[in-house]
């Protein structure tokens, strides 16, 4: 997997077929986390269960800009602006995935989607905020056809 790409859990899958997750509605929020290794498997995955990383002015973004459309039979789901994670002396140096997620059903199977930011893409190799700037680029996360 290359740094950058993007897994949709396999969970979100079904939750979004039964209304669950509504990707038009609701709150959606982004975290960097520091698990390692991680894929569209996790079982149940809920924002909750991954670790977020802390220090300096890092923050979680809430309510960022999502559109979710359709056209021709294929659903698109994607960033409205980038998400940028300035850099900071005192910032976190674990930081391996963004995870996003449904805050409208945070604890329940809210998990949407994760960001590969690791370093080769390994899964491993972290990367810093006390090494410069993280941006999370807008455009197409996924689609579903």
């Amino acid at each position: 997997m290359a740094q950058g790409s993007v897994i949709v859990f396999n969970e979100f899958k079904e939750n979004i077929s039964s209304g669950g997750i509504n990707l038009a509605t609701d709150n959606i929020n982004l975290r960097l986390v520091s698990d390692s290794s991680l894929d569209g498997s996790t079982a149940s995955p809920d924002s909750a269960d991954f670790t977020e990383v802390t220090g300096g002015t890092y923050a979680e973004k809430t309510s960022i800009s999502t559109t979710w459309s359709e056209t021709g039979g294929t659903a698109t789901f994607a960033l409205g602006a980038n998400q940028v994670f300035n850099q900071d002396n005192s910032g976190p140096t674990d930081i391996r995935y963004a995870i996003i997620y449904s805050a409208t059903h945070a604890g329940t199977e809210d998990a949407i989607c994760l960001i590969d930011l690791t370093t080769g893409g390994d899964g491993t190799t972290a990367i810093s905020m006390v090494d410069g700037d993280i941006t999370i680029n807008s455009g197409t996360l996924f689609t579903l056809a």
